[in-house]
This record gives C-alpha cells, sequence and structure tokens, in this order.
C-alpha cells in the first residue's frame, strides 16, 4: 500500500487563488443572456412544482370544506411566496395576481370536470372517473394547463411556462399556457402532442397521439411575437394520430376530421373529412415451409 502524495490532495496551495478567480470570473457583471434572466428573476423549480401539484390536487379531488379552509389560504401564500421572486410587469403586484386567481379556482375546477366525462365517455377502456383524474396523463396536461393559462391571463411571467414544462416531461403533451381551450378537450393518449401559443381550440375536440397544432415560420422568432401564428381548431373536431396543423391563418372547420398522418397548412371548410393518401402496400403469400422461411414481401411505393 502506496501513501498518499502530498502533492496530489485537493485542497491544494494554490486553492484559494483557484476559488477566487473562478468566483469572481462568474460574479462578474455581463450582459448576457445568462445574467438578463437572473435579473428577471427565477423561481426555484422545485418550489414551482410543489405550488402547482398541490393546485391540480386542490381542484381535482379537495371537497371537505374544513380541508379547504386551511389549504387555499396556504396555497395563496405560497403562490404569493414564489411570485415575490420574480419581477413582474409595470402595474402587476403579486397581491393582486393572487386575489384575482383565488375566484377562478371554481371555473377551473368546472373546466376539468369536463375534461373528465369527455375523458369518459370518449374512451371506451376507462373504467370510472377516478381512474380518468389519478391516472390519465391528459388530464394531468391539462389540469397544469388550465392553471397556468390563468395565471398567464394575469400577466404572470415565467412560472406559467415553468408549469407547462414540468406537466410536458410527465406526459409527452406540450401545451404552451397561452393557448385558448374551450370546454370537454379530450387528449386520448397524448404522447408527442404540441399545442402553440396562439392555438385556439374549441368545445368537444378530440385529439390522439402525436399531433402538431404548431406554426409554419419559426425561424422569423422574436419578429412573430404577439402574431396569431398558430391554427384555430372548430367545435367537436376530432384529430387522429401524427397530424401536423400548422399556421395562424389555418382553420379546421366545426364538426371535421382530420385523420391519420394528415399534413394541412390551409384552411378545412366545417363538416370535412380529410384523409392522408396511404402509400399501396403489397402483402403476399410466403413461400415454402412456414417454420424455415423468412416473410418475403415487396413493397410498390
Amino acid at each position: 500500500m502506496t501513501s498518499e502524495n502530498p502533492d496530489d490532495r485537493w485542497p491544494t496551495r494554490r486553492t484559494d487563488d483557484v476559488l477566487s478567480e473562478t468566483i469572481d470570473a462568474l460574479s462578474a457583471s455581463a450582459d448576457d443572456a445568462l445574467t438578463k434572466a437572473a435579473g428577471e428573476g427565477l423561481p426555484d423549480p422545485a418550489a414551482a412544482i410543489a405550488w402547482v401539484e398541490r393546485a391540480r390536487r386542490l381542484v381535482l379531488m379537495q371537497r371537505d370544506i374544513s380541508a379547504l379552509r386551511s389549504e387555499i389560504p396556504a396555497l395563496a401564500q405560497r403562490l404569493h411566496e414564489i411570485l415575490g421572486t420574480l419581477t413582474l410587469p409595470d402595474g402587476i403586484r403579486a397581491d393582486g395576481v393572487v386575489d384575482a386567481f383565488l375566484p377562478r379556482l371554481p371555473a377551473i375546477r368546472s373546466m376539468l370536470a369536463g375534461d373528465t366525462e369527455a375523458a369518459f365517455e370518449g374512451d371506451p377502456a376507462s373504467r370510472s372517473f377516478g381512474e380518468i383524474v389519478v391516472s390519465y396523463p391528459s388530464l394531468k396536461a391539462l389540469s397544469t394547463y388550465r392553471i397556468a393559462h390563468e395565471l398567464t391571463g394575469l400577466g404572470v411571467p415565467i412560472l406559467p411556462r415553468m408549469m407547462s414544462e414540468h406537466a410536458h416531461s410527465g406526459t409527452g403533451i406540450d401545451i404552451h399556457p397561452g393557448a385558448r381551450i374551450g370546454h370537454r378537450l379530450f387528449i386520448d393518449h397524448g404522447t408527442g402532442i404540441v399545442i402553440g401559443e396562439t392555438c385556439e381550440i374549441g368545445d368537444n375536440v378530440r385529439i390522439y397521439q402525436g399531433v402538431t397544432l404548431g406554426a409554419t415560420s419559426p425561424r422569423r422568432g422574436q419578429s412573430l411575437r404577439g402574431v396569431k401564428r398558430h391554427p384555430t381548431i372548430g367545435d367537436d373536431v376530432t384529430i387522429y394520430a401524427n397530424v401536423t396543423v400548422l399556421g395562424g391563418d389555418t382553420v379546421i372547420g366545426r364538426g371535421s376530421v382530420i385523420g391519420g398522418n394528415v399534413w394541412l397548412t390551409e384552411s378545412v371548410p366545417p363538416e370535412s373529412v380529410v384523409i392522408a393518401d396511404p402509400l399501396k402496400q403489397l402483402v403476399r403469400q410466403r413461400k415454402g415451409s412456414a417454420d424455415s422461411d423468412p416473410l418475403q414481401l415487396k413493397w410498390d411505393i
């Protein structure tokens, strides 16, 4: 067994100098994006996630009056503390946001009750409302969205996006909190769904996995801020899997059905059915022994 070389130990004789130089460099004033981000206020991610999960549980599950009387003030106080870590826009105060947000909780609950009913009625695999509330990724994403959307409308920066990205990471459903979504949305399966900031979705809409409701000009970046760049989906529309609908001028008319794998950048009249022209697939009988020969397929594409 060899003894440790004193020169190989840490901290070394130069450690104080190295630490000082590193700290001075990291703390030096700079005009880069990360310095600007710090100036905007950065809520603790764990605190933001804990708050939105607490809010979700309250609107989805809590009905006991005594519990609500203790939980709502605690939820409000925690929101006030998180808002205190942000640089709010001029004219917006943390106490004003909290006072305006609390009365919106019953409306959020009502919207989520409709989303839950739509999931139960639209999915023959569902066994109960309770199953949907505790296990469906669509309701987790929608409940987070509906809370975040209200905060966005009150002018709160950063926090709503943190909330939506938390739901996105856990469900694969990416809903921007600025999107406008009507009553009774059912997202079946959900993985890979993207709903952009200026998207508008009507009532009684059903969306399957892999759907993108996006923009057509992402390269133009900040020049498109505030411009309607995502599609409008009318009432009673069904959009099947892996559909892409792009553009702020694109409107899917009421009652339309968009079949799987469709790509749309133009509007569709009400009561339309849109299907992709499928590739031609030829399935041929296997030759020889079923146990020994590989499947022989020829594709005519």
